[in-house]
């Protein structure tokens, strides 16, 4: 599934019950169908024909309105068109069924964009003013009937397009929200994935080098196996604080403590381990921690796979990057990267700088970021 599908439907709610759609219709906008009743009450020459073509009127409108509502995507052909034309049908003999524009452009201010809608209203105010030229009703009664619609006509359909672009805004600040809480929650998952493969990686290694060395010395020197056994218990002890600390998001390591850790490592794998580190370098914590779990990862590999005697990590400062390089004299070769060394190059990049691994003569990964985030 894509990260737009899920944040379209983390952002749905889904759609109401049948009774709660119809509750959410606006009835209360009907009472404006009392106008087109005002003309046979009051015209003198009423009859029982202008009584019924107000109940048709009712009667076909009715549907047409509940059908903007209910079916938004049918707005336009389904209700607002067939609106005007029911209009322009009865307002030449009912002046009060110009009311049915109003209607009609209020649709079009809520399902139309803007530039659409105020074509609406144009166009219905070029028929409203042509019905008040032609229609065959006398004046007053005729402007009576048309002058409301007309003023109406766009100060309903303009708070219209108000109100639907303020709906539209929040849908779409909804959906953004939605879309931030989904990549927020993404983005804490691979750094739990990241940070679990990055200690597990080293802790494990570590614990299994003891236990085999344990394993092998316990016959001939129980003292040192009985040792690199307190050795792995302690490493399996310090993995799972580091574990919970890691699903907590509060853990933190520094360059110091990963060296020391790298040290006793490499020492049951019968790698001995030497250090150049830049005095006059200082790290900020956070990018001291990144590059921390980079060494840790690196360590981890050279451990398990280089077979080599020696391993050489330099710390310095050059052509504005601060460079970590992790040296062994190993079997190199070009390995497919697994998902260590792709987690570090992850983990690099959010700092903005790049990881080179090169196989010849061993292996060397050189780690670089930008000074400016790092010091």
């Amino acid at each position: 599934m894509t990260a737009t599908a899920n944040v379209q439907s983390a952002a749905r709610t889904g759609p109401p019950s049948e009774p709660a759609a119809w509750r959410e219709i606006g009835w209360f906008h009907l009472v404006y169908l009392a106008i087109p009743f005002f003309h046979p009450i009051n015209a003198p020459d009423a009859g029982v024909w202008d009584w019924l073509l107000v109940a048709g009127i009712i009667v076909v409108f009715l549907p047409l309105y509940v059908l903007a509502w209910r079916r938004p995507d049918l707005a336009r052909w389904g209700s607002a068109v067939p609106t005007t034309v029911l209009g322009v049908l009865t307002t030449p003999l009912n002046s009060g069924a110009a009311v049915l524009f109003v209607y009609a452009a209020a649709t079009a201010g809520i399902h139309e964009s803007r530039r659409v809608a105020l074509r609406w209203f144009v166009g219905l105010t070029v028929v409203m003013l042509l019905l008040l030229w032609l229609s065959p009703i006398p004046l007053p009664w005729r402007l009576w009937g048309l002058g409301p619609s007309l003023l109406f006509t766009w100060i309903i359909g303009l708070t219209q397009i108000e109100q639907a672009d303020q709906a539209r805004e929040a849908t779409d600040l909804r959906l953004r929200n939605a879309r931030v809480e989904y990549l927020a929650t993404l983005s804490e998952r691979e750094r739990i994935a990241r940070d679990l493969h990055d200690l597990l990686g080293h802790s494990l290694t570590s614990v299994v080098m003891h236990a085999q060395l344990s394993r092998h010395l316990v016959d001939s020197d129980p003292e040192r196996a009985r040792a690199a056994a307190a050795q792995a218990e302690e490493t399996a002890r310090a993995a799972l604080a580091e574990v919970r600390a890691a699903v907590s998001g509060l853990r933190h390591t520094t360059l110091d403590a990963e060296l020391e850790s790298a040290r006793t490592t490499l020492a049951s794998a019968g790698v001995e381990l030497s250090t150049r580190r830049d005095p006059a370098v200082k790290l900020v914590g956070s990018t001291e921690h990144e590059l921390a779990l980079a060494l840790r990862e690196a360590i981890t590999n050279v451990a398990r796979h280089a077979h080599a005697r020696t391993c050489c990590v330099g710390l310095s400062a050059a052509d504005g990057e601060l460079r970590l390089v992790i040296a062994d004299d190993g079997v190199g070769g070009h390995h497919r990267p697994g998902n260590g060394l792709s987690g570090l190059r992850e983990r690099i990049s959010v700092l903005g700088g790049r990881v080179e691994h090169s196989g010849t003569a061993g292996t060397t990964v050189t780690i670089a970021v930008p000074l400016e985030v790092a010091t």
